[in-house]
């Protein structure tokens, strides 16, 4: 047989879940978003891949022209 510990310990207090606590939030209703863009977020893009281009070219140029 199985001697009984002296050691008497307090039973540990047991909490409510915190999983099951609350219910999830309502979600949000979310505003609806254009997919398509506008004519003036067409051209602004347009405009900007050019530029970006032009100044691509031009720094090669710059590059090309002190290095030789």
């Amino acid at each position: 047989m199985i001697k009984q510990s002296k050691i008497r310990r307090r039973p540990v207090e047991l909490r409510p879940s915190r999983i099951r606590r609350e219910p999830p939030a309502p979600a949000r209703i979310q505003k609806q978003v254009n997919a398509y863009p506008t004519e003036r977020e067409v051209w602004v893009v347009v405009i900007g891949v050019i530029l970006f281009g032009i100044a691509i070219t031009a720094l090669a140029f710059d590059i090309s022209y002190m290095t030789s």
